[in-house]
């Protein structure tokens, strides 16, 4: 739990770094998460009306729409995955290993051996 409450503090104080776009002294806060889910929801969008619409046209391009489909499929989880992420306050591989070795001392698990 003292990682935890760690993590959470050091989430509170984390400076957004666009000191350049305060206005008025302000903070500015970075929305990065909406960018990530928006784009997310417009390749869902276009893989799903991409792929209702089906084939059509010459046959030799039919492997290169399959695979067109299937990548706007991949990546929208990718970037709904990404947006995630941004939200829950994760912005680095050193937070999600944080907060991976917080889920596993509060499951009661032993922490991993490293090799450094």
């Amino acid at each position: 739990m003292q990682n935890l409450d760690r993590l959470k503090r050091k989430w509170a104080e984390q400076d957004c770094n666009c000191k350049s776009l305060s206005w008025r002294g302000q903070s500015c806060k970075t929305y990065s998460h909406i960018w990530w889910a928006l784009a997310s929801a417009a390749q869902l969008g276009w893989a799903i009306s991409s792929f209702k619409r089906g084939h059509a046209g010459d046959s030799h391009f039919m492997p290169f729409k399959a695979f067109s489909v299937a990548s706007l499929f991949v990546g929208a989880t990718a970037a709904a995955a990404v947006s995630v992420l941004h939200v829950s306050g994760i912005h680095k591989v050193e937070d999600l290993l944080e907060v991976g070795a917080n889920i596993r001392t509060g499951l009661g698990v032993r922490p991993r051996a490293r090799d450094e």
